[in-house]
């Protein structure tokens, strides 16, 4: 499962991305973060890699998103995913980073296997997000960050979705 969702992963990076990606980031997440529920279904952390492009011209008229691509491996055997889609900026050297993308993901679909494990409802997913950031250096910003699995029973009437909390750092490229 994993090597099928490095490969979407890899799909979504090559195909999301501008000739040249601007920045490279990676963090470490939270998985299954919920503060209202007192038991979550799956454990561990989340290792995020991925690579974002620079702001779209083109899309200038609803604030210029940049487009992103990552993937997310569980290092507890929970869901994996890949994910891609846009982000937008606002702010200076402490900023706020919304964006909103579609995640492909490796994890079961129907509650038939206990409650060991996130049943998702759709291989498909929405994947809106949340940072807040801070520029440490030209090149160097770190943000903390919530991000959000789900298909608000568009797909099926099984919704539970998933939730990540964590902090990532990104890399301006030269």
């Amino acid at each position: 499962m994993v090597r099928r969702v490095a490969w979407w992963g890899g799909m979504m990076l090559a195909g999301a991305m501008p000739a040249q990606a601007t920045d490279l980031f990676g963090g470490l997440y939270k998985h299954d973060v919920n503060i209202f529920a007192k038991k979550l279904h799956e454990g561990g952390a989340d290792i995020e890699a991925g690579i974002r492009g620079d702001a779209i011209s083109a899309l200038g008229f609803v604030g210029g998103p940049a487009p992103y691509a990552f993937v997310s491996v569980n290092t507890d055997g929970g869901t994996n995913f890949a994910a891609a889609g846009l982000s937008w900026t606002f702010g200076g050297p402490i900023y706020v980073r919304p964006g909103i993308g579609i995640a492909v993901h490796d994890g079961p679909l129907r509650r038939y296997r206990g409650t060991d494990r996130i049943d998702l409802g759709s291989r498909v997913l929405f994947k809106p997000e949340l940072a807040i950031g801070w520029q440490v250096a030209p090149r160097w910003s770190v943000e903390a960050s919530l991000t959000h699995l789900s298909h608000a029973q568009i797909f099926s009437h099984q919704n539970p979705g998933v939730d990540m909390a964590g902090i990532r750092v990104n890399f301006h490229l030269p």
